[in-house]
């Protein structure tokens, strides 16, 4: 839709004819970009880092776009610092892991991205089998303040650390860490209203069942509890209104 808009606009520009308007909230190059974006974090996240660095390369320099205008620009500095971030993510996990130094620098700079770059960086430790334990402790201070997060993005991010961190203290065997991250874990996916991610925690709460205290059972039952109620009430209600 972006394109046909842009060739649209270019081509009654070529033509001196009037440039059609088209309300959009944000310019036109902010949705050139979002959709390299998404499309780039849907191919990281199924694990095809070619396809999903061919994504990054597309809005890695926009600046070709002609009448941006100031905000226009601004928007193509931001989309470079996304490409420069993600590019960095999924060269990681591409196994080029002699990065994670440089990338580490990077987010010592760049305070906003530590959450989901520490995230990138558990993962590539799940998968190359590399020792973090530096890592989390120079971004200690950081990491206190994960918890404090509200907006949705944040607290998706904040969900994949804890899971990942679960699952990297369990190949440590430090499995009463494991435990207690897998809870948290388990309460934002609930929070998030994310079903797939939700089974995730329980299955690996499961797995480390052995290792939980009486108390951390008991509250795991209690969130299970919460959801089969919620679940019970939502049925109610919609038998109500197709019984109207």
């Amino acid at each position: 839709m972006c394109t046909h808009i842009y060739e649209h606009r270019q081509y009654h520009k070529a033509m001196k004819l009037p440039i059609p308007h088209v309300q959009l909230e944000r310019p036109l190059v902010y949705y050139f970009g979002l959709s390299h974006l998404m499309c780039g974090m849907a191919h990281q996240n199924q694990g095809s880092y070619e396809q999903a660095r061919e994504c990054i390369y597309k809005y890695a320099e926009l600046g070709w776009m002609e009448d941006l205008e100031e905000e226009g620009m601004l928007v193509v500095e931001e989309f470079r610092f996304l490409a420069k971030t993600n590019l960095y993510a999924v060269d990681i996990l591409s196994e080029n892991i002699e990065l994670i130094e440089e990338y580490v620098a990077f987010l010592q700079d760049n305070l906003e991205e530590i959450l989901p770059g520490l995230n990138t960086i558990l993962q590539a430790a799940l998968m190359y089998h590399l020792d973090v334990g530096d890592i989390l402790h120079t971004f200690e201070e950081q990491i206190d303040e994960f918890g404090s997060y509200e907006d949705a993005e944040n607290i998706s991010y904040y969900y994949s650390y804890c899971y990942h961190l679960a699952l990297y203290y369990q190949k440590y065997d430090r499995l009463q860490d494991a435990v207690g991250l897998s809870l948290q874990a388990m309460q934002l996916a609930d929070q998030s209203g994310n079903d797939r991610n939700f089974k995730k925690c329980t299955a690996l709460f499961e797995s480390l069942r052995e290792s939980a205290t009486a108390e951390q059972i008991s509250q795991y039952r209690q969130m299970l509890m919460q959801c089969l109620d919620e679940y019970e009430t939502g049925r109610e209600s919609i038998m109500k209104k197709v019984n109207k």
